[in-house]
């Protein structure tokens, strides 16, 4: 559905971490894969730039909404400092694939994710295009 943007997430996780974003995924289209694929641009406030199926569901967002969404409300209001903590160690590194947390739904459900990886996506001359994250665990609280 987005063969640009996934290609830049697809080449860019493998760059990061080894592996092939497919496979950690669940071997299907990213866009419709069973795991959730979120990325966000470079802006001050990061707006949410993909969101497959799967987050649209999970988190009750169209694409139209998701694309206007600042990443930051994905959390909790009182969680959102720990989360750009995350979001610095995974800049400084490349990637991290050692996080959980809780997130916020449009309805105001939390769901507990867990084996989140969330890596910088940039493309094969460096150029930083924002972060992302892939899960394939969630809990609903």
């Amino acid at each position: 559905m987005h063969p640009e943007r996934e290609r830049l997430l697809h080449d860019s996780y493998h760059r990061r971490t080894g592996r092939t974003l497919a496979q950690d995924a669940g071997n299907a289209e990213l866009y419709d894969a069973p795991a959730v694929i979120l990325m966000h641009g470079t802006q001050t406030d990061p707006l949410f730039c993909y969101a497959n199926r799967t987050a649209q569901t999970l988190w009750g967002y169209t694409w139209d909404e998701f694309l206007a969404l600042p990443s930051r409300l994905s959390a909790e209001p009182d969680l959102q400092s720990a989360r750009e903590l995350l979001l610095a160690r995974a800049r400084a590194n490349g990637f991290i694939d050692d996080y959980s947390g809780i997130r916020i739904a449009r309805d105001n459900r939390r769901f507990h994710i867990s084996g989140v990886v969330l890596w910088t996506v940039d493309d094969a001359s460096g150029n930083i295009y924002g972060q992302a994250a892939v899960f394939r665990t969630w809990t609903m609280l």
